[in-house]
Parts: C-alpha cells; sequence; structure tokens
C-alpha cells in the first residue's frame, strides 16, 4: 500500500510538473523570445485579418497564382492536423496515376519542358509552403498571361522572394508561394 501511495503522488507530481508547469514556461519564453513564430508566423492584410501562415502551404488553384506543392492531406486541404506524407512508393499504382493527373493538370495550365518533381510531389509533411525557384520559373508564362504582366515583372517578383539555404548549408533555396501571391495581388490586383 506504502508503495501504491508514493506511486501515485509521483503520477500526480510528474503530470502537475511536465503537463502544466513545464509547458507554460516553454510557451511563456517562446512568446517572449519570438512572439512571431510561436503564434503560428501568421501573415496578415492591413486590416489585421489572419490570411494564412508562412509555415503551412494554402491551396492555389486559379490560373493568376503561383500553385504550390500538392497537399498530401488533400482531403483536408493542407490541414496541419492531417500532417503526413502518403506513404505511397513508387510503383503503387493509385500513386502513379495521382502523379500522372498533377501532370496533366500543369501541362493543361501551359507548362512546358520539364515539370519540377515538387509541383507533382507532396512533402513529406504534406504542407509545405515553399517551392523550388525552377517549380516557380515553370509556371510564369501562364501567370504572366493571366495577369496580363511581362513574364519580367513575374520573374522579378519571384526574384525578390527567394530565399537561400538557411545559414547557408541546410536546405534548398526556395520561394514561399504565399508571399509571392500576395505580393503579385498588391501589384496587379
Amino acid at each position: 500500500m506504502k508503495d501504491l501511495k508514493s506511486a501515485i503522488l509521483l503520477f500526480l507530481a510528474f503530470t502537475v510538473i511536465c503537463g502544466g508547469v513545464y509547458p507554460a514556461i516553454v510557451t511563456g519564453v517562446a512568446q517572449a523570445l519570438f512572439p512571431h513564430q510561436a503564434s503560428g508566423s501568421l501573415i496578415t492584410d492591413g486590416s489585421g485579418k489572419v490570411i494564412g501562415s508562412s509555415l503551412i502551404g494554402q491551396p492555389f488553384s486559379d490560373p493568376k497564382y503561383f500553385w504550390p506543392r500538392p497537399s498530401a492531406t488533400a482531403e483536408f486541404g493542407y490541414n496541419p492536423m492531417g500532417s503526413s506524407g502518403s506513404n505511397s512508393g513508387p510503383t503503387n499504382p493509385d500513386y502513379l496515376k495521382t502523379v500522372g493527373d498533377r501532370i496533366k493538370t500543369l501541362r493543361d495550365a501551359g507548362v512546358t519542358g520539364t515539370i519540377p518533381v515538387d509541383l507533382v510531389q507532396a512533402s513529406a509533411s504534406g504542407l509545405d509552403p515553399h517551392i523550388t525557384p525552377e517549380a516557380a520559373k515553370s509556371q510564369i508564362p501562364r501567370i504572366a498571361t493571366a495577369r496580363g504582366m511581362t513574364e519580367e515583372a513575374v520573374r522579378k517578383v519571384i526574384a525578390r522572394h527567394n530565399e537561400d539555404r538557411q545559414f547557408g548549408f541546410l536546405g534548398e533555396p526556395r520561394v514561399n508561394v504565399l508571399a509571392v501571391n500576395l505580393e503579385l495581388d498588391r501589384l496587379n490586383p
């Protein structure tokens, strides 16, 4: 009985410490030191209305916008609660059909040449907000035509939003789709 009482007291103590005190301290420190990131890196319009996050991809399908990587959470639509990869291998018939359908959609939209892999395959999380500069460049003709802009003007928008490797060696160069689309809307509503 003595051991059971000790076990229950330890369970309650660790529940309070690990389930309440520690998360509260970590959250407080994060809010104090990194308030934008701790709040989800949310992007707002001029009036304060939240329009997205720089960390979570958003669906765009209108020809006047850059299209993001496909979401592995397609049935949820870039829902972070359903974050995961598809777990389908390169020989899975359903996966091959999905990739083939995505390629057809891009070809029908006017993408020519080699299609960058990130436009037809989801990232590991299924929520990646970035595409490669090559994927962005492959979409320039469609966007320029849809918006009545020159291809050079669209290319300059991409260049302004090109992000280098983190710390110069982590990851790959990338373009945040939401940031580019928001600038396109500001330049050419």
